[in-house]
């Protein structure tokens, strides 16, 4: 099983001042922690997209390719490339190149967006939001397996056989479709047999398998073959030396953030019980010490049938540098031992 990282390049509290470092202060800091996950032995990093003022993930190609110049063999790749509102040719392009900056480290995860602020500022229209992204992925899809396109849809200029370069190193540049809770999002991946990225970030993770099996019979129908058929789980975590540590400083930025998140669409404050209902052993949060995180992820991977990778979104609780920088050591040292062996 790999296991990774994936961030929304959020800016963060500096460790112990209460004080949030400026967007130079908290790109390098992600940098930093990029290198030290390379460096610990994990498998990928993914950067988000959005387009908000509490994000520094707009271009996540970019902050790739600077990632890329620093390590040595972790794996990187979006999380998830708001494809919607993207051009598949410039999303090619960019990932291509960063294969080539990266020797062949890159890959994506492409995805509708859970965020819908890329739609009118790129200038799309929210009730074309399935729509854009069939036509979207498809013409991803051909891109990577056709240097010289012809090509026409509803909502590109067409393509009469102009060539979309450079080409990645890697023969086929890998492409993951991260999905939320939508069957026909299940059913495409498994149609086109292509790697699932599946976010669980709450509930309890065991109520996603019958889509995981839409997935996989979708995939057995089309006729790919059961190893092509990838699983792969997005949660949110945290790692410390004790349990009780990692409870105690994740929950605070924890409740902030959805609590926020809750309030946008007229919802009440995220509560404590509701908290702890997360790190019970059914439900979704990945919080605790080494040993039981990884226990869990077992857990979590036999409910889903087998998983082959699961990445922690560490930065959703906006933990200070110092406490992210020890839980990727943690990840990699202890947590990712354990699931390998």
């Amino acid at each position: 099983m790999q296991i990774g990282i994936d961030s929304f390049a959020a800016a963060l509290l500096d460790n112990g001042t209460g004080r949030t470092p400026s967007g130079a202060e908290a790109m390098g800091q992600l940098l930093d922690r990029i290198v030290l996950a390379d460096q610990v032995g994990l498998d990928v990093f993914g950067i988000g997209e959005h387009h908000k003022a509490e994000f520094l993930d707009s271009a996540p190609a970019v902050i790739l390719a600077a990632a890329a110049a620093r390590t040595q063999r972790i794996r990187l790749t979006s999380a998830v490339t708001v494809l919607s509102a993207a051009d598949p040719v410039r999303v090619f392009q960019e990932f291509a190149t960063l294969d080539l900056i990266s020797q062949g480290r890159a890959e994506m995860v492409v995805g509708r967006g859970s965020s819908i602020e890329a739609f009118p500022l790129f200038g799309f229209d929210l009730n074309d939001y399935d729509a854009l992204f069939r036509e979207k992925l498809d013409l991803l899809l051909a891109i990577r397996g056709t240097e010289q396109l012809h090509w026409k849809g509803k909502f590109r200029p067409a393509l009469r056989g102009q060539g979309i370069y450079p080409r990645p190193m890697q023969p086929v540049l890998p492409i993951w479709l991260g999905v939320g809770g939508t069957p026909q999002s299940f059913v495409r991946a498994g149609t086109l047999g292509l790697p699932l990225m599946v976010a669980v970030i709450g509930g309890d993770t065991h109520h996603f398998r019958p889509l995981v099996d839409l997935y996989r019979e979708a995939g057995q129908r089309a006729g790919h073959a059961p190893e092509q058929l990838q699983v792969g789980l997005h949660s949110l975590g945290y790692v410390a030396d004790t349990t009780e540590e990692a409870v105690e400083e994740f929950y605070p930025g924890y409740a902030r953030t959805f609590t926020n998140r809750s309030r946008e669409r007229g919802g009440p404050p995220i509560t404590r019980g509701q908290f702890d209902a997360q790190l019970g052993p059914l439900g979704a949060l990945l919080v605790g010490n080494p040993e039981e995180v990884a226990a869990k992820i077992i857990r979590h991977g036999e409910a889903l049938g087998g998983i082959s990778r699961v990445t922690f979104q560490l930065d959703v609780a906006t933990l200070p540098h110092a406490k992210l920088l020890r839980a990727i050591e943690l990840l990699g040292t202890r947590v990712a031992p354990l699931l390998r062996s």
